[in-house]
């Protein structure tokens, strides 16, 4: 009797099959990647807006309600402010964007509607404004400001002081 043994294993089409649906996954994987990234480095600069936030509202607290007009309009670092040094500690490097820059101030009173664009790393302190959607509506008062801060994925992120 002859008998015959088929050899067990996958033809060449379903290899091809499984290597095609392999790479389909890390294309999918190696484009979200980079998105992800770009997400959670927003998420932190939102994060560091609101420690911001909390430290300008805690100088307020120790200066009769008044906003730390030692910051200035000509792009500084935090670092070079007593109020960046005591209250954000931008001197150890605790205040720097997620990709490592420093943070940069601009402090100074805009007109309603203005929103940042093209400046890389600046956190805009509007003093005696709001924030309406990402732009800016007067508020009035020598207390109230906005910080605004562009995004990586595109947009503005604004909060109200």
């Amino acid at each position: 009797m002859n008998k015959h043994k088929q050899k067990q294993g996958f033809t060449i089409i379903e290899v091809v099959l499984v290597l095609a649906i392999a790479a389909l996954i890390f294309l999918m994987v190696f484009m979200a990647l980079p998105a992800l990234q770009r997400s959670q480095r927003d998420t932190q600069r939102k994060n560091d807006m609101g420690r911001l936030k909390t430290a300008i509202d805690s100088y307020k607290a120790n200066n009769r309600g008044r906003l730390p007009t030692e910051l200035t309009s000509s792009s500084q670092p935090f670092s070079s402010f007593s109020f960046g040094i005591n209250y954000m500690k931008a001197d150890q490097g605790e205040f720097n964007d997620p990709d490592g820059s420093p943070y940069l101030v601009r402090y100074s009173p805009r007109l309603s509607g203005f929103t940042p664009s093209g400046w890389p790393h600046s956190i805009f302190i509007s003093p005696g404004s709001k924030c309406n959607g990402e732009a800016l509506d007067s508020a009035g008062g020598p207390t109230n400001y906005a910080i605004q801060y562009n995004l990586e994925n595109g947009g503005v992120y604004c909060i109200d002081g």
